[in-house]
């Protein structure tokens, strides 16, 4: 029986995977025959490795394919000899288990020069290339290891010279290469220390740009989820699983596995799913979201070392998640240009954008916890849960009645610019103990801005919409009410909760309810 798979390559006779032929006869067809060379450069567990391997075979009927990677070859990056000679027997291991005639193997395994190296491999591709019978395919992965290495960038100055020549018809050398990297190894500056700058520019400056998009869209989901309920047979609704975990991961392809994953081998069968098919509903994998943010995995740790080695990218990030702050998107501004290299932001609109909501919850949940360990937490509302949580459900208008008494007494006091800064800081971080390990939240992407910010609470079988925002006159405030009451219908609730930060001198706090064709918000100004 299959499985789901989130560690190395996904192989399609034992996991269950996205259909994905369509995009490598792409690659076959637009990049391959026509003689390119390009980088396949994605962010973490992005599909990369998979993508190779089924290429690789897809290609290896017709062609000559040699597939290396660099993922554990630090020894051949000493020099440029120990390189020649380490992808000398890399790719003659290659060639003895495809079948390469002797009379060839015994040219390519002659001792390499050590005075002329690069320029004897040279040759020897040439030579291979030549008299194989086969255009020849190059793939090399993980080569972001040692991309900023001098050695690497004078065999990519090899690989240059030499496209180049057989261009010109001087040279005859590989049909296509291709490197999988997360770094861009056109663009060597995002990865150098300043004090390198000698090395900026990168000799794969002759790459055609990689353009196919390698997330998976809802309808890609649903059919690895029609050939797992082809063989259970549990009676998932499986158009609308594929479009819930599309929401959540917005197609991060492991993000997808590992929910699959998690509702399939964790979540079924438990005291709350004793069925798979109980697990393979909406209550499933918010359980399963649950699961995956506590998790400890190499992706969250990933983003977390990312984040700290590349400050400004998180300083984005906390302005866009806290303070609402709208960024518009330029990919030659390097803070952008890295978060979209890790694949920690997109574009929507035109402006900058967390990725998806996993990513998003994620960095909240880190970043409220520094600011905890900073002592910016003054109230602990985790010893106060049990008043908020009665007979396993969430009591939420209590929840924003205790903010509201909390937000008096603690910052009724400071002044305009700290409560606009900090205000959704604030709440989140009185919010998230609350309904940590038994719900999560998320914020409403759409609706994000300076003054506004809908939170979307999903506690077990429940769901809270709490709108958040500046106050700006009355007028704006009851617009603020139809927007919520719309956004009530959208969600299929008849409760909504409203809490506005107001700094005018005569203003008036407190707690009130607003009624609109049966519906209702809970209206808290502080």
């Amino acid at each position: 029986m299959k499985e789901f798979h989130v560690t190395g390559t996904c192989n399609p006779r034992l996991h269950y995977m996205v259909d994905v032929n369509g995009r490598i006869e792409q690659i076959t067809r637009d990049y391959i025959e026509k003689g390119k060379y390009f980088t396949i450069n994605r962010a973490r567990q992005y599909g990369k490795t998979t993508t190779m391997f089924l290429l690789r075979k897809r290609l290896q009927d017709k062609y000559l394919v040699i597939f290396i990677s660099f993922e554990a070859a630090d020894e051949m990056f000493v020099s440029s000899y120990a390189f020649a000679a380490g992808l000398q027997r890399s790719i003659g291991r290659q060639l003895r288990m495809q079948n390469t005639p002797e009379d060839i193997l015994k040219i390519w395994e002659q001792p390499v020069s050590k005075q002329f190296a690069f320029d004897d491999l040279g040759e020897r591709i040439s030579g291979l290339c030549l008299k194989c019978g086969r255009k020849t395919v190059l793939m090399i992965d993980e080569v972001d290891k040692n991309s900023d290495n001098q050695v690497f960038l004078g065999f990519l100055g090899l690989l240059r010279s030499k496209y180049l020549a057989q261009a010109g018809g001087m040279d005859t050398t590989f049909q296509s290469v291709i490197l999988a990297s997360v770094y861009d190894i056109k663009n060597l500056k995002l990865k150098l220390r300043s004090d390198e700058e000698s090395k900026y520019n990168s000799p794969w400056n002759i790459a055609e740009d990689f353009n196919i998009d390698l997330s998976f869209c809802p309808e890609d989901i649903t059919g690895m989820l029609m050939e797992y309920e082809a063989d259970r047979a549990i009676g998932m609704d499986i158009p609308e699983m594929s479009q819930w975990i599309y929401d959540y991961t917005d197609g991060y392809p492991y993000m997808v596995s590992r929910l699959c994953k998690l509702i399939d081998e964790r979540i079924a069968g438990t005291a709350d799913f004793p069925k798979k098919k109980d697990a393979w509903t909406k209550e499933g994998g918010l359980e399963a979201v649950r699961l995956f943010l506590k998790e400890p995995n190499t992706l969250f740790d990933d983003m977390v070392k990312k984040l700290y080695e590349y400050p400004e990218v998180k300083d984005m990030l906390c302005g866009i998640l806290f303070r609402g702050t709208r960024y518009s998107f330029e990919i030659n501004n390097p803070s952008i240009n890295v978060g979209v290299m890790f694949g920690f932001v997109k574009e929507r609109e035109n402006a900058v954008a967390i990725a998806n909501r996993l990513f998003e919850t994620k960095m909240y949940n880190l970043f409220l916890s520094e600011a905890e360990l900073e002592g910016k937490r003054i109230y602990d509302t985790l010893t106060e849960h049990n008043q908020f949580v009665i007979h396993g459900m969430l009591q939420m208008r209590l929840v924003m009645e205790k903010f509201y008494e909390y937000f008096e007494e603690i910052f009724s006091n400071h002044e305009e610019r700290f409560i606009e800064a900090e205000g959704r800081r604030i709440f989140l971080m009185y919010l998230r103990p609350i309904i940590n390990g038994s719900g999560n939240y998320y914020i409403e992407a759409q609706t994000r801005d300076r003054t506004r910010t809908d939170v979307i609470v999903d506690y077990k079988s429940q769901r809270f919409v709490i709108e958040m925002k500046l106050w700006k006159g009355n007028a704006y405030n009851e617009r603020g009410e139809r927007q919520l009451f719309e956004y009530l219908d959208f969600y299929g609730e008849d409760t909504g909760y409203l809490l506005s930060f107001n700094f005018n001198k005569k203003k008036r706090t407190g707690i009130r309810e607003v009624l609109f064709e049966e519906k209702k918000i809970v209206e808290i100004v502080v």
